[in-house]
This record gives structure tokens, sequence and C-alpha cells, in this order.
């Protein structure tokens, strides 16, 4: 559940403000329970300058996103971690997932209506859907009457790479299943986003299944990011390919593109994978991405020029405008452009969240500094 999110206005136990939820039923798989409670949010529909690419031109539907909903705690430190006593950090705690950064990077890059389907518990729902509404996103939280909200921790190496680590608690976010999904939510979608993190439960990959079978009835494409090289190796090859089977994009990180095709180089794996998917995008971090179909890598797209404080969240922030373009009628070279100039902002921010208006004026919003 990589990435965190812009400053928030209270932290995560804040709860004042909150709206009741409608009554659904109670998710199958993981056993969440009966009480479930849906939270669903009006996106403000704010974007920022980046909103511009959208501008006159039309939007084929919205954008739907399935996928987690964290908080997360930032660590940035600099050098190695000091094994057995402290290292001076400073410490954020952010509104986060891989999935709601997606969504929020769609609103940011101009995409007028962008929902977001996730679960969370009830300790942080109110704040999540405050953050994410402020984003321009229209959140379905279901609230999970057992499980908290999920947690990662995300270790920032302020080095010149600005390389992370995560310690993820999943809490909430991959109970996530079929109970929680209503073919009404593609009513006037364009485009479906699957997080990868729903592969890594049992009600995650049914609810996958569900949506896809769902979108593909409707004739909505569908795109899915696997989110995670370490959890995909705990999932299997063979069973994660069967569970993309009806995906029409793949958007790996150039390392989990050679491990889901055992080809050692990135332009190889990528070409392998559009033998299995019908349009791959890999990202290749500072080097670009790639787009490959039917066998061949057709465009080496390059990254745009940026100076790193934090990756987490860069290839959410990629998936968002990738998609935001997609919708507004771009091929799929020109919304990787895309995708490569979001990652490229996001790379400069702490946490994997587009700026709000809030931030302009109060940069310091929601920050908690242990240094």
């Amino acid at each position: 559940m990589r990435g965190s999110g812009s400053g928030a206005e209270s932290g995560p136990g804040t709860l004042h403000g909150s709206r009741p939820g409608a009554e659904s039923g109670p998710e199958p798989g993981h056993g969440s329970g009966t009480g479930s409670r849906s939270r669903s949010g009006s996106g403000s529909g704010a974007t920022g300058a980046a909103g511009v690419f959208a501008a006159g031109r039309p939007v084929s539907g919205a954008l739907l996103v399935v996928g987690d909903v964290v908080t997360d705690i930032v660590a940035r430190h600099r050098g190695p971690l000091a094994s057995g006593t402290d290292t001076a950090s400073v410490i954020r705690t952010l509104p986060g997932g891989a999935g709601a950064n997606v969504a929020c990077w769609a609103a940011h890059w101009g995409c007028t209506d962008v929902r977001l389907l996730g679960r969370v518990g009830a300790d942080a729902a109110a704040w999540h859907e405050r953050e994410l509404t402020a984003c321009g996103v229209r959140p379905r939280l279901v609230v999970d009457p057992q499980a908290a909200t999920g947690t990662v921790i995300c270790l920032v190496d302020t080095g010149a790479a600005a390389e992370r680590t995560f310690l993820t608690d999943s809490g909430a976010s991959l109970r996530l299943g079929p109970g929680d999904w209503s073919d009404v939510l593609l009513d006037g979608v364009g485009r479906v986003h699957l997080s990868g993190y729903l592969l890594f439960s049992e009600s995650g990959r049914a609810l996958v299944r569900t949506a896809s079978a769902s979108a593909r009835a409707r004739g909505v494409p569908v795109s899915l990011d696997p989110a995670s090289a370490g959890f995909l190796v705990e999932l299997g090859v063979d069973r994660f390919l069967s569970l993309v089977e009806d995906v029409d994009v793949l958007l790996p990180s150039r390392d989990e593109a050679c491990l889901l095709t055992g080809v050692p180089d990135a332009v190889g794996a990528a070409a392998a994978l559009s033998r299995l998917v019908p349009l791959v995008v890999s990202k290749q971090g500072a080097d670009g991405a790639l787009v490959a179909r039917d066998g061949t890598v057709l465009a080496r797209v390059p990254a745009a020029p940026a100076a790193p404080s934090d990756t987490t969240g860069a290839g959410d922030a990629f998936t968002g405008a990738f998609l935001a373009a997609l919708l507004t009628g771009a091929d799929p070279e020109a919304a990787v452009s895309e995708g490569c100039r979001a990652g490229a902002q996001a790379v400069e921010r702490v946490g994997g969240r587009p700026p709000t208006p809030d931030d302009e004026t109060a940069p310091t919003r929601g920050r908690v500094d242990i240094r």
C-alpha cells in the first residue's frame, strides 16, 4: 500500500464533522462481521494547474478506482538506520494508499469525475473522507466494524535517490470484498482501475474478479498496477497472471515486469508481458516508461526532470495522470508522457498525493515533526 498523501488538516484520530453513512452488507471472505457502513462524499473538483491538460477536450466517462486507503507515517532520515539506537528523522502522518493516491492524482490532472471505493476503520474514516474530497475525489468508503484503518510506515532515505522502504499493516483495506461492490458503481464510468494490493487477500481477489467481470459486461476497460514485487513473490507469478486475464492495461514497475516474465531486461520484459495483456506500460523510474503491445515495445518515453525529495507514491502519480489523459482522448504514448510529468512532480513532494489549494497557504498543515 505504498504512497502517502499531502498534508492533512487534522490527524486520523480526529472524527469531528463526520456524516452518518448508509448501512451496507457484511463482507464475505475475511469475515468482517455485520454492521459495515459506507461513507460517500462528493468531490470538491479541486484540481491543480496540471488540470489544464483536459481543458477543451471531451472527457469520456468517470474514472472508478477500487483500492486501498491507508494512513501513512513517513519517516525521512539521512543515511543508514542506526541499529539498536536512535536515528534522527522528520516524521509526518499523512493520508495515503496506492488506490487513493491514484484517484487524487487523476483528479489533479484534470479528470472531473473520479470515484474511489475503499475500506477503512472507524478510527480514521472521517479524516480520509475529508482529504479525498479536498483532492476532488468522490469517495465511497466502507467503514469496517472490526478492523482499524491500514497503516504504512514509509522509511525514506533522503540521500540522492530518496529511496524508500515500507512496513505495512493492511488493516481494513484488504478486507474490501465482493460484498462492498455494486454494479451501480459503474454508472457513467469510462474506466476502472484496480489497485494490485487487492490481489494479496482472499476477499480482494474475489473483488477483482467481480469488478472485472462487471466492467467487461459493460464494455468498460480495466487497468491494474501490480503494486509490490515483494507481495508478488508471495502470491506467485502464475496465480497473478491468471487473475489479470481480463485486464486491458497493466502498469508494472521495471522490477515487477521482470519478475512476472522471468526476463532480466526491461524492454524484453515489457514486450513479453504485452503478449498476455493488450497494453503494457512499464514504469522505469528515472528512465521514464515503456509502452508495449502485441509483443513489441512501441515507445520509450523519457522521464521529466526532477530533484527527488521523496519517491513515495511516484508510480501512483504516474498512473493517475496516465488514466486522466486516456479519458480525455490521448493516445497511450501521450498519456504516458503525462504520467511521467506527474511522477516528476510527485518525487519533489513529501508523500504521495498532489497539492490541494490549502497547501499553498498552509504548507505545514497536519504536520507532526519528530527530530
